[in-house]
């Protein structure tokens, strides 16, 4: 089976041109060189070119401070791109698994949220992505949109690159503890997705529809933090123990607004394909050692 996944530079296209090239998929690996999703004739051609059997979509614009600044590009890509996709999808009778993001909850609810609860997006990049989700929901029904958060990895920019460039040059960092996630290994992201392709291969269809996937256990950015630094130090990757302090998010002064809990209830998941949400420190460990 020949699979298009475009973002396929990002820190989750590529673990999944990783993986389904290491499952024996044809793969049609699309960075924004090689394929501009915002140009609906670029991909129409792409797409007659190549000849795919299944669309995984992890381009996205997922600065989001520069979201609000860069709000055409930021809508180019997470809505008119995505909806570019489904419409192509939808000609050639192609389904299309797509990621989406917590930061489409406002995170105002206690509890982990699910894919039946209310969106409610605080910013340019949480709407843009929900328009995006509308637009396949009312283009395409053999669709997958799985929603993840607080993603990181060995490739791209996240949290944990981030942590241990500060912790090279400082002896004490702070960082917020009032918001309160799950975090995504980018790997696992793309194994999931892989999955399902390996599901839709062998039985031509899937339960179609919106999906929540993300790391096993609570945990606040401060929280998340310690462990990374804790880790690194046991790894080599630091020299030095790190103090972390716990701010609010007042305190930060983010420009841009963010869900104070973004954690997402991924038992509809399990329920319907057997899919376990992955413990982020075992796959933060894993991490750490290839980036060592």
């Amino acid at each position: 089976m020949k699979i298009l996944i475009t973002g396929a530079q990002g820190q989750v296209g590529k673990e999944l041109v990783s993986i389904a090239n290491q499952r024996g998929f044809d793969v049609i690996a699309a960075g924004q060189t090689e394929l501009d999703i915002t140009q609906l004739k670029n991909i129409e051609s792409y797409v007659e070119v190549h000849q795919p059997d299944l669309v995984i979509n992890a381009a996205a614009y997922t600065a989001v401070n520069k979201a609000e600044e860069e709000q055409d590009i930021t809508y180019a890509i997470n809505r008119d791109g995505t909806a570019n996709l489904a419409a192509v999808s939808k000609e050639k009778n192609i389904p299309l698994l797509h990621i989406s993001t917590d930061y489409v909850f406002d995170g105002t609810k206690s509890e982990a949220y699910s894919e039946n609860d209310a969106v409610s997006p605080l910013g340019i990049y949480g709407i843009s992505k929900w328009q995006g989700e509308e637009t396949i929901r009312q283009t395409l029904p053999e669709h997958i949109i799985l929603r993840v958060a607080w993603v990181f990895g060995a490739q791209g920019n996240n949290f944990v690159k981030t942590m241990l460039r500060l912790a090279k040059d400082r002896d004490e960092l702070s960082v917020v503890a009032d918001q309160f996630g799950r975090p995504s290994p980018a790997k696992d992201i793309a194994k999931t997705l892989i999955i399902l392709a390996e599901q839709y291969q062998k039985e031509k269809t899937l339960e179609w529809g919106t999906y929540h996937y993300c790391g096993d256990e609570k945990v606040s950015w401060c929280g998340f933090a310690k462990e990374i630094l804790k880790q690194a130090k046991e790894q080599g990757l630091i020299e030095k123990d790190i103090k972390v302090n716990a701010i609010t998010t007042a305190e930060y002064q983010d420009p841009t607004k963010r869900p104070a809990n973004s954690m997402l209830d991924c038992e509809k998941i399990k329920n319907t394909f057997g899919i376990e949400m992955p413990s982020w420190k075992e796959s933060l460990n894993q991490v750490l050692t290839e980036l060592k």
